[in-house]
């Protein structure tokens, strides 16, 4: 490989243990490679508003029928609304791999160690082999990862470690902090090794941010996808990483697989576990001109539909109908149904729905937690604990090439993607 100009991964690992809470500090997993900005913090939401709406319009964009309150082009990483923080999306169509499950390219004229250029189609992140996040710290959120193509390579400071990828999801509570790597490595090498996620970052209330780090891994065997058909037969999708589909047979959608019904649990101290919060996470694709109806949900909730993939789609009754013609974030009415029709090329979409946690936030590169005093607090507690250490010989540890899709999680259990478990 061809010797390129190198930014030392210390200045990403190294600048959280080094920083002060006045001082810059890299951002954490899946930001976008630069200085975060200082630390704000918030107004408490009230419960029943939507987060973070007003501030982008505050005149709604569609007749009171319609399911669109605001409708905005989206950027990097994706706006959310309370409980969630953002969403980070990659799409990075990655060469064939070498024999260290590396770019089988040069990586002349890139910044590697914050490569976040988009060159040729992909990126290396903080990675200087191969691509991807090298350990880094996080406290008082939880990681929603769904991988939709490729893999990725977990390991963390608590001595967990997992493979997912091609549908799997990943979700980790941080709480009071922990240390993790995610890798993408470039298994095939006689042909291109592609990576699509989402990152989603869900916000903890004020009791659960010092919880145990938790993670746990939704294989995509055993999570829900429902299908709908219209009249003409086109076809739409629609796979449930959290949070049940109501009134699913009302509105034309099928379980893919009946065995597969109900949306795996999520981590025990997440929002998504209170009674009441109703947090969904799907993904939804339609096919060319295809036609479904989301139904609606429950008063009070903060619902937003982020159209990122396709050239047109129609959203609404024909009446009052909201038509896209790209890259969209909307905030939705929640309790209205929606309506979608694709465009010609058909339409992806991913909803983020909960009920808002309606307290202060303050973030800090990858710390949030509710006071500035906090942050600066979690910058000495990684400065002198390190959440743990790392007891990886790598700061961004790979898997082998031919290592299947699995986690070991910190009891010493081995989980497999296909099913089946050992003790440690």
């Amino acid at each position: 490989m061809t010797s390129t100009k190198r930014t030392d991964r210390r200045t990403f690992i190294g600048t959280v243990a080094a920083a002060s809470a006045a001082g810059a500090v890299v951002s954490g997993c899946h930001g976008e490679g630069r200085a975060a900005t200082p630390a704000s913090t918030t107004k408490a939401a009230k419960p029943a508003s939507d987060t973070g709406a007003a501030k982008m319009e505050n005149k709604p964009t569609a007749p009171a029928t319609s399911p669109v309150r605001t409708a905005e082009r989206l950027t990097f990483p994706w706006k959310a609304t309370d409980p969630f923080l953002f969403c980070a999306y990659h799409l990075d169509n990655y060469p064939e791999g070498d024999d260290r499950m590396a770019p089988k390219v040069s990586l002349a004229g890139r910044n590697i160690g914050s490569d976040f250029s988009g060159r040729d189609g992909w990126s290396m992140y903080h990675g200087d082999t191969v691509p991807g996040f090298p350990r880094h710290p996080h406290r008082g959120f939880e990681t929603i990862t769904v991988a939709r193509s490729g893999h990725i390579d977990h390991s963390d400071s608590l001595g967990a470690t997992a493979r997912f990828g091609a549908g799997d999801a990943q979700w980790m509570t941080a709480g009071q902090g922990v240390v993790h790597a995610e890798m993408f490595p470039l298994r095939h090498q006689d042909k291109p090794n592609p990576v699509e996620l989402f990152q989603v970052w869900l916000n903890l209330p004020k009791r659960s941010k010092f919880v145990k780090p938790y993670f746990t891994m939704l294989w995509r065997e055993k999570t829900p996808v429902f299908q709908h058909r219209d009249a003409d037969g086109r076809v739409s999708k629609l796979m449930a990483v959290a949070g049940a589909l109501p009134d699913a047979v009302r509105h034309g959608w099928t379980l893919a697989d009946p065995e597969v019904r109900s949306p795996q649990p999520p981590p025990p101290d997440s929002w998504a576990s209170q009674p009441g919060a109703e947090v969904a996470v799907w993904t939804i694709d339609l096919a060319p001109h295809a036609r479904c109806t989301l139904p609606a949900a429950s008063a009070g909730l903060n619902r937003t539909l982020y159209f990122f993939r396709g050239k047109a789609l129609t959203v609404g009754p024909e009446a009052v109908a909201k038509s896209l013609t790209g890259r969209t974030r909307l905030v939705m009415e929640p309790t209205a149904e929606v309506p979608l029709q694709a465009g010609p090329d058909g339409a992806q979409l991913l909803m983020l729905q909960g009920r808002p946690i309606g307290e202060p936030v303050a973030q800090y590169g990858p710390f949030v937690m509710n006071t500035q005093e906090e942050i600066r607090q979690a910058f000495a507690d990684y400065r002198r604990t390190g959440f743990g250490g790392w007891p990886w010989q790598r700061d961004d540890p790979a898997h082998p090439r031919e290592q299947a899709r699995f986690a070991k999680h910190v009891d010493g259990r081995i989980e497999y993607a296909t099913g089946g478990s050992e003790a440690g």
